[in-house]
């Protein structure tokens, strides 16, 4: 019988997945070995230091050593092995074994958390999200600058009144305060149809910064009510909360009068796009500034899920220099002439 080519490549897409499981079953399997092997290591090379008042030329010496040994091994320098020692001895007072997340993140990764976080519990809490989000070793060193661990969960929503406990608690999560838009490349005094613009344009990060799980639907998305038509800034759907999310941005202050017009969208939303399975819609706005209670305030007597969170456009540079430095199309404008 011939083959059917729709029937075969259905069934070739299944034997893809099937490998691609596998190998990334014995990548994580390989790293693993490889932090357990530099956990015990790290282990000896304590013990010994302390029995025999060996001071740090041991690792002088035993880089050496093992590299003679091992030369077609890479990791073994003086220079690594001091790291090692020092990840050992920042998660050995809570765990007597590698912790099972940073067992499986890269050695790469491991090192970066260690020099740039002060506590093991904020250490863990950057594996365990680098193994959810599959970040790079260049996005977890932004999410770390960007204190993505203390910004996490902390925007003032009413989820916990207008959503039912398990979702309620994955809302609050996914959602931060601040957002940092420093990759927008605007100025504090942008205007909301800058920011916007520029974050469809930058859309790619912007779905970082947002979190895992967000998808672009519409910016200026149109619903009419009573023949009035009305535009939505941006919208999302969550994959994972199995939702619409509506984004407001505004540009200066919260006022309370911004989650009115926010509950109103989202009772259109719900009322004509959300879908029987979908959960009711989440709202969200993003200004520069807000008062707590102010925004707490605003949203007690709310019936829809709606939070509020601050954002950020430069924080990377002093304010005085903000303004001095070329962005990058004056930039690129310049070597094209060159």
């Amino acid at each position: 019988m011939k083959v059917q080519p729709l029937q075969y490549n259905k069934w070739f897409e299944t034997i893809k997945l099937k490998i691609k499981s596998a190998q990334l079953k014995a990548a994580i399997s390989v790293n693993t070995q490889l932090m357990e092997l530099y956990w015990e290591l790290a282990k000896d090379i304590v013990n010994k230091q302390k029995e025999a008042n060996w001071g740090d030329s041991v690792l002088e010496q035993l880089a050496t050593d093992l590299k003679l040994s091992f030369p077609d091994i890479h990791g073994f320098s003086r220079r690594n092995l001091y790291a090692i020692r020092q990840w050992h001895l920042f998660y050995c007072t809570v765990s007597e074994f590698v912790p099972q997340p940073v067992a499986q993140i890269p050695w790469g990764h491991n090192r970066l958390i260690v020099s740039k976080v002060k506590n093991t519990k904020e250490a863990l809490f950057y594996a365990n999200a680098t193994i959810e989000n599959g970040w790079s070793r260049e996005q977890l060193e932004i999410n770390i600058k960007n204190k993505y661990f203390q910004s996490k969960g902390n925007a003032v929503t009413n989820f916990k009144t207008t959503l039912p406990k398990m979702q309620s608690q994955l809302a609050v999560e996914t959602l931060k305060n601040p957002y940092n838009f420093d990759f927008l490349g605007l100025q504090d005094d942008a205007l909301e149809k800058e920011i916007e613009n520029a974050m469809v344009q930058h859309i790619t990060s912007f779905l970082l910064e947002l979190g895992k799980g967000f998808a672009f639907v519409g910016q200026q998305y149109s619903i009419v009510v009573s023949d009035n038509e009305y535009f939505i800034d941006l919208l999302f759907y969550h994959l994972h909360l199995r939702c619409y999310v509506v984004v407001e941005l505004k540009s200066g202050k919260f006022k309370p009068e911004y989650a009115g017009k926010l509950n109103f969208y989202l009772s259109a939303i719900d009322s004509q796009i959300k879908h029987e399975q979908d959960n009711p819609s989440i709202g969200l706005i993003l200004c520069k500034h807000k008062d707590k209670v102010e925004a707490e305030y605003s949203l007690r007597d709310i019936q829809k899920p709606i939070g509020i969170s601050e954002y950020k456009l430069t924080h990377a540079l002093p304010k005085k220099f903000q303004t001095q430095l070329p962005t990058v199309e004056q930039l690129e404008n310049q070597l094209n002439k060159s």
